[in-house]
C-alpha cells in the first residue's frame, strides 16, 4: 500500500439537462496508481477520459456533481490520505499545481500569448515557492535544461534571452516541453497528461513521450496519460486502461493493446 499514490473509487459524474434525465459522464470508475507508474487511459472522444481527468484535479464544474458514495483518495504519505472529492476550492490551492499537476492538450492555448514565457514560467514557480525573482529564473532555465528545451551547456546570456521569448515564437514541440517544464516546476507526486501529443509530428512526438518517461523514471512521479491513441498508449504506458461511453471496458498490463484489436467493443456497452 506504500507505493500507492492515488486511488479512485465508484467514481460517478453527473450533468443535469434540462427537461430531461442527467447525463452520466463516467460511471464506476475504479483504479489505483503507484508511484513512478505510468497509467495509460485510452478512448474515443467523449469517452470520459477528460473528465475523468478534470475530477482529479478539482475541476469540475458546476453544474456538474461527483456522486458522494465516490472518491479520489490522494496518498501524500502511508500515514496520511486525503478524499480530494471532499475538498472545498480554497483548500485545492494546496495540491492543484503543486501535489497534482496537469499537462493540457494545446500548448498554444495554455500560454497567455502576450507575456514571455519566462514570465509565465517563473511566475508558476513563485506561486508555489518562496524564492525571489532571480531565484525563480535560474530554476526556469535549470528546468528548460530538463526538458531539453535548453542544452546543459547553454551559456547563461543565451539562456537568459530565450526567456524573453513569446509563445509564437516557439514550434508546438517546444511549448509542449515548456509546459512539461511548468508542470514539473514544483516536483509534483502526480502529472496527468491529456493528449500531450496531439497534432505534433512523430519524430516530434517520440521525443515528448521518451521525455516523459524519462521523468517519470528520474523523479519517481506517477503519470496518467490520456490518448484515443493506441499506439502511443502502448508505447508509454505501464498499465493501460479503457474506456467507452463513461465506463471502464478493460484494463490490465500494456499486452492489452494486441488482444482490444482481436475482440469487439461488449454489446452492454
Amino acid at each position: 500500500m506504500s507505493d500507492i499514490v492515488l486511488d479512485v473509487s465508484n467514481l460517478r459524474i453527473e450533468f443535469p439537462l434540462q427537461g430531461k434525465s442527467n447525463k452520466i459522464a463516467v460511471n464506476d470508475i475504479n483504479f489505483q496508481l503507484k508511484r513512478g507508474e505510468i497509467l495509460g487511459i485510452v478512448g474515443e472522444s467523449g469517452s470520459g477520459k477528460s473528465v475523468t481527468s478534470l475530477a482529479i484535479m478539482g475541476l469540475i464544474q458546476n453544474p456538474g456533481k461527483i456522486a458522494q458514495e465516490s472518491s479520489i483518495k490522494y496518498y501524500q504519505s502511508p500515514e496520511y490520505t486525503i478524499d480530494l472529492t471532499r475538498l472545498k476550492s480554497s483548500e485545492w490551492t494546496r495540491y492543484r499545481g503543486q501535489e497534482i499537476a496537469m499537462i493540457f492538450q494545446e500548448p498554444m492555448s495554455a500560454f497567455n500569448p502576450v507575456y514571455t514565457i519566462g514570465y509565465q514560467l517563473t511566475e508558476a514557480i513563485k506561486l508555489h515557492q518562496n524564492v525571489t525573482q532571480e531565484k525563480a529564473n535560474q530554476e526556469a532555465i535549470n528546468l528548460l535544461k530538463s526538458v531539453r528545451v535548453l542544452k546543459q551547456t547553454c551559456p547563461d546570456k543565451q539562456a537568459k534571452a530565450y526567456l524573453k521569448r513569446y509563445p509564437h515564437e516557439l514550434s508546438g514541440g517546444q511549448l509542449q516541453r515548456v509546459m512539461i517544464a511548468m508542470a514539473i516546476s514544483c516536483n509534483p507526486t502526480i502529472l496527468i497528461a491529456d493528449e500531450p501529443t496531439t497534432g505534433l509530428d512523430v519524430t516530434v512526438q517520440k521525443g515528448i513521450l521518451e521525455l516523459l518517461k524519462g521523468l517519470c523514471q528520474d523523479k519517481n512521479i506517477a503519470m496518467i496519460f490520456i490518448s484515443h491513441d493506441l499506439g502511443v498508449i502502448n508505447e508509454v504506458a505501464d498499465n493501460i486502461l479503457v474506456m467507452y461511453q463513461g465506463k471502464v471496458i478493460e484494463k490490465g498490463k500494456k499486452k492489452i493493446y494486441f488482444i482490444l484489436l482481436k475482440i469487439p467493443i461488449p454489446k452492454d456497452y
